[in-house]
């Protein structure tokens, strides 16, 4: 609304057998600003529009991915799809979050929930998060993977409906 381009984001990532899809969100930046990088650094990054904020700050960017779950490409639970430039970098044992459907919410991502402010401190953020939380959040996940069951999926669902309607501040 206070941006113009369209509504949507669309995003190449990687997801279960390393087959590439488009993921959608709300878009929540201006347009063209992934060419200023991948990774969003802290809540005062200047690409990000006015209403984004308040679409990221409560998570509701991400709920186009029902389209993408609907679409058999995500799955509701499950480790957060990366983008392919990331995905090169996994090693042998990493590769194996991608045996399963990518979701739109999954452990690693209520750990790390304030991701943004965590890289805005950094000096070289995409390096902090190849070295760092890239490899943290893929062992959150692959013991996720390894000990999933239909009541930790709902406990992961439950926990992320109940920091969404918080905000990031909670």
């Amino acid at each position: 609304m206070d941006s113009r381009g369209p509504v949507f984001f669309k995003q190449l990532r990687v997801g279960k057998g390393a087959k590439e899809f488009k993921l959608i969100k709300f878009r929540t930046m201006r347009v063209d600003s992934e060419k200023g990088g991948f990774l969003t650094v802290g809540k005062s990054d200047s690409r990000i529009t006015n209403v984004g904020r308040v679409l990221r700050n409560y998570k509701l960017d991400e709920l186009p991915q029902l389209i993408n779950v609907f679409a058999g490409q995500m799955s509701f639970v499950g480790p957060r799809p990366e983008v392919p430039r990331f995905v090169r970098l996994y090693t042998s044992e990493q590769m194996e979050v991608l045996s399963v459907k990518p979701g739109i919410t999954d452990p690693a991502s209520l750990k790390y929930r304030n991701e943004n402010e965590l890289l805005e401190a950094k000096k070289d953020p995409t390096q902090y998060y190849i070295d760092h939380l890239m490899p943290e959040k893929l062992e959150i996940n692959l013991d996720y993977i390894r000990k999933r069951t239909f009541w930790s999926d709902l406990s992961i669902i439950i926990s992320s409906f109940v920091l969404m309607f918080k905000g990031s501040h909670g």
